[in-house]
Formats: structure tokens, C-alpha cells, sequence
């Protein structure tokens, strides 16, 4: 990437990545399966400075309860100014287990979209979380003399 184009990209602060992290509720969780990342949508709150979702048993679960960091990443586009962001958060995931603890995550607003007994609640506390704001690209920065040729010819 050039300077040029790594000046339109704006590093977001924390505090904007969590207004962002706050106003989502979909993201997608990447952990560590075996040998293999694998990369799972899921709906998810924000409770105290941390994430939580809701979970049944299965290979999520169990990699995101293991000892390795997971990460979750949340997006979007702004039409009105043509841009997108981004927002990742990295840490650890640990299983929401203290009856006190339960009963405050009860309320919060997680409505996964996969019906099934999904009992479990696990939290991820960050350790990074980072973001990035920048223009979308018109889609003609992109087309070559070929792609304008094949395009005139379906025309």
C-alpha cells in the first residue's frame, strides 16, 4: 500500500471502537480448532468492558474455552460517507459460571439466530481492541481495459 492510500485510512480510537462494538450485535468469532483457525457468526453484547454470547456445546465452545486467545471481529459501511470500518478485538474467552454473574447476563439483549438450547455464556476479555475507518474505493478504480471489453460485449 502506498502513502497515499495509507493516509485515507484512519486508525479509530478505543473508546470509538466500543461505540461501535455497542451499537453491533453480530460479529464473527475466529478461534483455534486443532490445526486449523475456523471462523463462527454469532450474536454477541457488550457487559462492562467485555463481550459475551451465548453457546451450546460444540466445537466453538470448546476452542474458545481453550488456552488460546480468540478474536472477534465486527463491521460495517456507512453509505452516506462511503466508508467502512472495522473493529477486532483479541483475548481471552472464559465460561460465565458465578450465579451473580449468570443472573446479570441473563438480561442482556442476546438473541442468537440458530434456535436450539444454547445455555451457555461465555465471556471474551479483550487484551487488544483496535479499529480502522476508510473510504470505499469506486468500483471503477478497479475495472482494466479486459474487464471493459467483456463488460461492452454482454451489453
Amino acid at each position: 500500500m502506498t502513502n497515499e492510500y495509507a493516509s485515507e485510512v484512519e486508525d479509530l480510537s478505543v473508546s470509538a471502537c466500543w461505540a461501535l462494538l455497542r451499537a453491533g450485535s453480530i460479529g464473527r468469532l475466529a478461534v483455534w480448532v486443532e490445526d486449523h483457525p475456523e471462523i463462527f457468526p454469532l450474536n454477541y453484547a457488550v457487559d462492562h468492558g467485555s463481550l459475551v454470547f451465548r453457546s451450546a456445546e460444540g466445537t466453538k465452545l470448546a476452542a474458545a474455552l481453550s488456552d488460546v486467545p480468540v478474536a472477534l471481529e465486527i463491521d460495517g459501511y456507512d453509505a452516506s460517507s462511503a466508508q467502512a470500518w472495522s473493529v477486532v478485538v483479541k483475548g481471552n474467552a472464559e465460561q460465565i459460571q458465578g450465579l451473580q454473574d449468570l443472573m446479570d447476563t441473563v438480561d442482556l439483549p442476546l438473541f442468537p439466530w440458530q434456535a436450539g438450547p444454547k445455555g451457555r455464556f461465555i465471556r471474551i476479555l479483550p487484551t487488544v481492541v483496535t479499529g480502522r475507518r476508510f473510504p470505499v474505493a469506486d468500483p471503477s478504480v478497479w475495472r482494466t481495459p479486459l474487464s471493459e471489453a467483456k463488460r461492452s460485449s454482454t451489453d
